[in-house]
Protein backbone atom coordinates (compact mmCIF):
# COMPACT_ATOMS: atom_id res chain seq x y z
CA UNK A 1 0.00 0.00 0.00
CA UNK A 2 1.19 3.38 -0.83
CA UNK A 3 2.25 5.36 2.22
CA UNK A 4 0.68 8.55 0.64
CA UNK A 5 -2.76 6.94 1.15
CA UNK A 6 -2.37 5.21 4.65
CA UNK A 7 -1.57 8.84 6.03
CA UNK A 8 -4.15 10.60 4.12
CA UNK A 9 -5.56 13.03 5.93
CA UNK A 10 -9.50 12.34 7.21
CA UNK A 11 -10.30 15.06 9.26
CA UNK A 12 -9.12 18.77 9.33
CA UNK A 13 -6.75 18.30 12.00
CA UNK A 14 -4.90 16.22 10.07
CA UNK A 15 -3.79 18.13 7.51
CA UNK A 16 -1.11 19.97 8.92
CA UNK A 17 0.35 23.68 7.49
CA UNK A 18 -2.95 24.97 6.64
CA UNK A 19 -4.98 26.06 9.73
CA UNK A 20 -6.34 29.43 8.42
CA UNK A 21 -7.78 28.17 5.83
CA UNK A 22 -8.91 25.23 7.31
CA UNK A 23 -10.60 27.22 9.80
CA UNK A 24 -12.70 28.69 6.96
CA UNK A 25 -13.28 25.14 5.01
CA UNK A 26 -14.66 24.46 8.26
CA UNK A 27 -16.69 27.27 8.86
CA UNK A 28 -18.73 26.43 5.62
CA UNK A 29 -19.40 23.24 6.57
CA UNK A 30 -20.63 23.56 9.63
CA UNK A 31 -23.15 26.50 8.50
CA UNK A 32 -23.73 24.70 5.26
CA UNK A 33 -23.05 28.15 2.98
CA UNK A 34 -20.77 27.26 0.80
CA UNK A 35 -20.11 29.66 -1.95
CA UNK A 36 -18.17 29.29 -5.17
CA UNK A 37 -14.47 28.46 -4.53
CA UNK A 38 -11.14 28.25 -5.91
CA UNK A 39 -8.99 25.95 -3.79
CA UNK A 40 -5.14 26.98 -5.34
CA UNK A 41 -1.90 26.01 -3.91
CA UNK A 42 1.19 23.79 -4.97
CA UNK A 43 1.33 20.12 -4.97
CA UNK A 44 1.08 18.17 -1.76
CA UNK A 45 -0.56 20.72 0.32
CA UNK A 46 -4.04 19.56 1.10
CA UNK A 47 -5.80 21.14 -1.27
CA UNK A 48 -8.04 18.13 -2.50
CA UNK A 49 -8.20 16.48 0.79
CA UNK A 50 -9.36 19.32 2.64
CA UNK A 51 -12.45 20.03 0.18
CA UNK A 52 -13.33 16.19 0.11
CA UNK A 53 -13.53 16.68 4.08
CA UNK A 54 -15.42 19.23 3.80
CA UNK A 55 -17.94 17.80 1.38
CA UNK A 56 -18.38 14.52 3.91
CA UNK A 57 -18.81 17.34 6.78
CA UNK A 58 -21.80 18.85 4.77
CA UNK A 59 -23.51 15.85 3.19
CA UNK A 60 -22.08 12.76 5.52
CA UNK A 61 -20.76 9.77 4.17
CA UNK A 62 -23.82 10.04 1.13
CA UNK A 63 -21.31 12.96 0.05
CA UNK A 64 -20.85 11.72 -3.76
CA UNK A 65 -24.68 11.59 -4.54
CA UNK A 66 -23.93 15.43 -4.65
CA UNK A 67 -20.95 16.02 -5.89
CA UNK A 68 -19.79 15.35 -8.99
CA UNK A 69 -16.12 15.61 -9.86
CA UNK A 70 -14.20 16.10 -12.75
CA UNK A 71 -10.68 15.24 -13.18
CA UNK A 72 -10.13 17.75 -15.93
CA UNK A 73 -6.89 17.09 -16.85
CA UNK A 74 -7.45 13.42 -17.79
CA UNK A 75 -10.99 14.85 -19.81
CA UNK A 76 -8.88 17.30 -21.86
CA UNK A 77 -6.41 15.00 -22.65
CA UNK A 78 -8.71 11.75 -23.63
CA UNK A 79 -11.01 14.55 -25.62
CA UNK A 80 -14.04 13.23 -27.02
CA UNK A 81 -13.22 9.32 -25.71
CA UNK A 82 -12.73 10.21 -22.32
CA UNK A 83 -16.47 11.43 -21.95
CA UNK A 84 -17.68 8.66 -24.55
CA UNK A 85 -16.52 6.12 -22.15
CA UNK A 86 -17.48 8.05 -18.62
CA UNK A 87 -20.80 5.64 -17.53
CA UNK A 88 -21.91 9.01 -16.22
CA UNK A 89 -22.00 10.73 -18.83
CA UNK A 90 -22.73 8.29 -21.56
CA UNK A 91 -26.84 9.09 -21.64
CA UNK A 92 -25.98 12.93 -21.89
CA UNK A 93 -22.96 12.45 -25.04
CA UNK A 94 -23.39 13.64 -28.34
CA UNK A 95 -21.36 11.51 -31.06
CA UNK A 96 -22.05 14.63 -33.67
CA UNK A 97 -20.55 17.30 -31.67
CA UNK A 98 -17.19 18.50 -30.36
CA UNK A 99 -15.43 17.27 -27.44
CA UNK A 100 -16.00 21.35 -26.02
CA UNK A 101 -19.87 21.19 -27.47
CA UNK A 102 -20.19 18.08 -25.37
CA UNK A 103 -18.22 19.48 -22.21
CA UNK A 104 -20.29 22.13 -22.05
CA UNK A 105 -23.32 20.21 -22.22
CA UNK A 106 -22.52 17.83 -19.80
CA UNK A 107 -21.58 20.38 -16.84
CA UNK A 108 -24.87 22.41 -18.17
CA UNK A 109 -26.87 19.52 -17.75
CA UNK A 110 -25.64 17.98 -14.49
CA UNK A 111 -25.52 21.66 -12.56
CA UNK A 112 -29.49 21.56 -13.53
CA UNK A 113 -30.15 18.87 -11.32
CA UNK A 114 -31.47 19.13 -8.79
CA UNK A 115 -29.50 17.61 -5.34
CA UNK A 116 -30.69 14.88 -3.39
CA UNK A 117 -32.22 15.73 0.52
CA UNK A 118 -29.88 19.03 0.64
CA UNK A 119 -30.23 22.50 -0.63
CA UNK A 120 -27.26 22.15 -3.54
CA UNK A 121 -24.93 20.34 -5.33
CA UNK A 122 -21.23 20.70 -5.36
CA UNK A 123 -19.26 20.65 -9.34
CA UNK A 124 -15.67 19.75 -8.26
CA UNK A 125 -13.14 20.84 -11.16
CA UNK A 126 -9.74 19.29 -9.83
CA UNK A 127 -6.93 20.44 -12.34
CA UNK A 128 -8.87 23.26 -13.43
CA UNK A 129 -6.09 25.23 -14.62
CA UNK A 130 -6.05 23.36 -17.82
CA UNK A 131 -9.77 24.27 -18.84
CA UNK A 132 -10.28 25.86 -22.30
CA UNK A 133 -11.09 29.31 -22.17
CA UNK A 134 -14.01 29.18 -23.99
CA UNK A 135 -15.33 26.15 -21.57
CA UNK A 136 -14.48 28.97 -18.46
CA UNK A 137 -16.86 31.65 -20.21
CA UNK A 138 -19.59 29.05 -20.50
CA UNK A 139 -19.03 28.17 -16.96
CA UNK A 140 -19.64 31.88 -15.69
CA UNK A 141 -23.18 31.75 -17.56
CA UNK A 142 -24.04 28.68 -15.68
CA UNK A 143 -22.63 29.52 -12.40
CA UNK A 144 -25.08 32.76 -12.49
CA UNK A 145 -28.02 30.15 -14.23
CA UNK A 146 -27.71 27.45 -11.17
CA UNK A 147 -26.46 28.99 -7.88
CA UNK A 148 -29.19 28.71 -5.84
CA UNK A 149 -28.63 24.99 -5.92
CA UNK A 150 -25.00 24.42 -7.50
CA UNK A 151 -21.54 25.36 -6.24
CA UNK A 152 -18.76 25.34 -8.09
CA UNK A 153 -15.20 24.44 -6.83
CA UNK A 154 -11.70 24.92 -8.64
CA UNK A 155 -8.78 23.07 -7.72
CA UNK A 156 -5.82 24.38 -9.53
CA UNK A 157 -2.47 25.16 -9.09
CA UNK A 158 -2.09 27.80 -11.43
CA UNK A 159 -5.00 29.92 -10.45
CA UNK A 160 -3.57 32.59 -12.76
CA UNK A 161 -4.96 30.39 -15.98
CA UNK A 162 -8.47 30.98 -14.68
CA UNK A 163 -10.25 33.50 -16.25
CA UNK A 164 -10.84 36.69 -14.13
CA UNK A 165 -15.14 36.47 -14.66
CA UNK A 166 -14.57 33.47 -12.92
CA UNK A 167 -12.48 34.21 -9.92
CA UNK A 168 -14.47 37.51 -9.45
CA UNK A 169 -17.39 35.19 -8.47
CA UNK A 170 -15.38 32.87 -6.16
CA UNK A 171 -13.97 32.79 -2.88
CA UNK A 172 -10.28 32.28 -3.05
CA UNK A 173 -8.36 29.88 -0.73
CA UNK A 174 -4.96 30.24 -1.17
CA UNK A 175 -3.05 26.34 0.23
CA UNK A 176 0.98 27.64 1.29
CA UNK A 177 3.51 25.41 0.64
CA UNK A 178 3.69 23.09 4.01
CA UNK A 179 6.28 25.01 6.25
CA UNK A 180 9.53 22.59 6.26
CA UNK A 181 9.51 22.11 10.10
CA UNK A 182 5.97 20.39 10.00
CA UNK A 183 7.08 18.30 7.04
CA UNK A 184 10.10 17.26 9.25
CA UNK A 185 8.05 16.45 12.41
CA UNK A 186 5.66 14.52 10.55
CA UNK A 187 8.56 12.63 8.13
CA UNK A 188 10.02 11.52 11.85
CA UNK A 189 6.96 10.31 13.16
CA UNK A 190 6.54 8.13 10.41
CA UNK A 191 10.28 7.07 10.27
CA UNK A 192 9.13 5.77 14.14
CA UNK A 193 7.02 3.35 12.98
CA UNK A 194 9.70 1.32 10.82
CA UNK A 195 11.37 -1.29 12.39
CA UNK A 196 14.43 -0.49 14.01
CA UNK A 197 17.03 -2.72 11.26
CA UNK A 198 15.20 -0.85 8.69
CA UNK A 199 15.30 3.03 10.44
CA UNK A 200 16.33 5.60 7.83
CA UNK A 201 19.22 7.63 9.59
CA UNK A 202 18.29 11.11 10.71
CA UNK A 203 20.71 12.69 8.38
CA UNK A 204 18.65 11.31 5.08
CA UNK A 205 15.66 12.77 6.79
CA UNK A 206 17.04 15.94 6.43
CA UNK A 207 18.05 15.33 2.86
CA UNK A 208 14.32 14.26 2.30
CA UNK A 209 12.88 17.45 3.83
CA UNK A 210 15.15 19.36 1.85
CA UNK A 211 13.87 17.91 -1.83
CA UNK A 212 10.36 17.67 -0.92
CA UNK A 213 10.85 21.92 -0.30
CA UNK A 214 7.24 21.91 0.79
CA UNK A 215 5.28 19.10 -0.70
CA UNK A 216 4.38 16.74 2.24
CA UNK A 217 2.74 13.89 -0.21
CA UNK A 218 6.52 14.19 -1.95
CA UNK A 219 8.10 13.76 1.51
CA UNK A 220 5.99 10.56 2.23
CA UNK A 221 6.61 9.26 -0.97
CA UNK A 222 10.68 9.89 -0.99
CA UNK A 223 10.35 8.05 2.75
CA UNK A 224 8.61 4.89 1.58
CA UNK A 225 10.69 4.92 -1.87
CA UNK A 226 13.89 5.13 1.03
CA UNK A 227 12.69 2.20 3.37
CA UNK A 228 11.49 -0.30 0.87
CA UNK A 229 14.77 -0.47 -1.49
CA UNK A 230 17.35 0.18 1.26
CA UNK A 231 19.35 2.45 -0.93
CA UNK A 232 20.70 5.88 0.90
CA UNK A 233 18.61 8.62 -0.36
CA UNK A 234 20.38 11.08 -3.09
CA UNK A 235 18.39 14.36 -3.79
CA UNK A 236 20.56 14.23 -6.69
CA UNK A 237 19.63 11.35 -8.16
CA UNK A 238 15.86 11.79 -7.80
CA UNK A 239 15.80 15.22 -8.99
CA UNK A 240 18.28 14.84 -12.13
CA UNK A 241 15.24 15.18 -14.92
CA UNK A 242 14.74 16.67 -18.04
CA UNK A 243 13.49 19.45 -16.53
CA UNK A 244 16.08 20.01 -14.42
CA UNK A 245 18.38 19.47 -17.22
CA UNK A 246 16.60 22.43 -18.96
CA UNK A 247 17.12 24.79 -15.83
CA UNK A 248 20.66 23.95 -15.44
CA UNK A 249 20.65 25.23 -19.40
CA UNK A 250 18.52 28.22 -18.76
CA UNK A 251 21.16 29.14 -15.38
CA UNK A 252 24.39 29.11 -18.13
CA UNK A 253 22.56 31.05 -20.28
CA UNK A 254 21.65 33.68 -17.71
CA UNK A 255 25.38 33.65 -16.38
CA UNK A 256 26.71 34.18 -19.73
CA UNK A 257 23.49 37.34 -19.55
CA UNK A 258 21.82 35.67 -22.52
CA UNK A 259 18.23 36.58 -21.19
CA UNK A 260 16.71 35.98 -24.58
CA UNK A 261 18.04 31.89 -24.55
CA UNK A 262 17.07 31.62 -21.08
CA UNK A 263 13.58 33.31 -21.12
CA UNK A 264 12.96 30.32 -23.82
CA UNK A 265 14.44 27.46 -21.50
CA UNK A 266 11.99 28.14 -18.81
CA UNK A 267 9.27 29.13 -20.85
CA UNK A 268 9.54 25.86 -23.01
CA UNK A 269 9.23 24.53 -19.10
CA UNK A 270 5.45 25.88 -19.02
CA UNK A 271 4.95 25.63 -22.60
CA UNK A 272 6.20 22.29 -23.51
CA UNK A 273 6.04 20.21 -20.01
CA UNK A 274 3.44 21.83 -18.69
CA UNK A 275 4.72 23.40 -15.36
CA UNK A 276 3.45 25.97 -13.61
CA UNK A 277 5.30 28.85 -13.02
CA UNK A 278 5.83 28.24 -8.95
CA UNK A 279 7.19 24.62 -10.08
CA UNK A 280 9.30 26.55 -12.72
CA UNK A 281 10.88 28.40 -9.87
CA UNK A 282 11.13 25.30 -7.73
CA UNK A 283 13.52 23.55 -10.02
CA UNK A 284 15.44 26.53 -10.70
CA UNK A 285 15.73 27.29 -6.59
CA UNK A 286 17.25 23.66 -6.75
CA UNK A 287 19.46 23.74 -9.64
CA UNK A 288 21.01 27.74 -8.50
CA UNK A 289 21.64 26.10 -4.81
CA UNK A 290 24.04 23.37 -6.08
CA UNK A 291 25.31 25.40 -9.21
CA UNK A 292 25.40 28.71 -8.37
CA UNK A 293 24.14 29.32 -4.42
CA UNK A 294 23.50 33.23 -4.55
CA UNK A 295 21.89 35.47 -1.70
CA UNK A 296 20.69 37.82 -4.37
CA UNK A 297 19.20 34.35 -7.07
CA UNK A 298 17.14 33.21 -4.09
CA UNK A 299 15.92 36.98 -2.70
CA UNK A 300 14.68 37.14 -6.60
CA UNK A 301 13.14 33.85 -7.00
CA UNK A 302 10.90 34.83 -3.14
CA UNK A 303 10.00 38.20 -5.04
CA UNK A 304 9.12 36.61 -8.17
CA UNK A 305 7.12 33.61 -5.97
CA UNK A 306 5.06 36.80 -4.23
CA UNK A 307 4.11 38.38 -7.24
CA UNK A 308 2.56 35.11 -8.27
CA UNK A 309 -0.41 35.10 -5.98
CA UNK A 310 -1.57 37.84 -7.51
CA UNK A 311 -0.05 38.01 -11.49
CA UNK A 312 -2.10 37.61 -14.19
CA UNK A 313 0.37 36.56 -16.43
CA UNK A 314 2.99 34.08 -15.41
CA UNK A 315 5.08 34.03 -18.04
CA UNK A 316 5.59 37.87 -17.60
CA UNK A 317 6.84 36.95 -14.42
CA UNK A 318 9.21 34.25 -15.05
CA UNK A 319 10.52 36.50 -18.16
CA UNK A 320 11.28 39.72 -15.32
CA UNK A 321 12.60 37.16 -13.02
CA UNK A 322 15.76 36.41 -15.54
CA UNK A 323 15.77 39.78 -16.09
CA UNK A 324 16.18 40.90 -12.90
CA UNK A 325 19.18 37.97 -12.10
CA UNK A 326 21.07 38.93 -15.09
CA UNK A 327 21.16 42.56 -14.35
CA UNK A 328 21.53 41.89 -10.66
CA UNK A 329 23.83 38.82 -10.38
CA UNK A 330 25.46 38.27 -13.65
CA UNK A 331 26.53 42.23 -15.03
Amino acid sequence: MFWIEKYRPVSFDQIYGQDRVCEVMKMCAETKNLPHLVVSGPSGTGKSVAVETMLRLIYGETWQDNVTVFITSDLIERGKNGLESDERFLHLFRTDESFISNFKHVISSYASIRPINAEFKVMLFEDAHVLPHDIQHALRRTMERYSATCRFIFCTTQVSSLIPPIKSRCVPLYFTPVPREIVRNTVLKIREEIPEPDRIPLEEVGLIVAAAAGDLRKAIMYLQVRAETGTPFNPDTLSRTDTEVEACFALQAMKKGDIVSAQKRLQDLMILQGLSAREVLAILGQVTGREYNHPRIAACLADADASLVYAGNEYLQINALVSTIVSGVFS
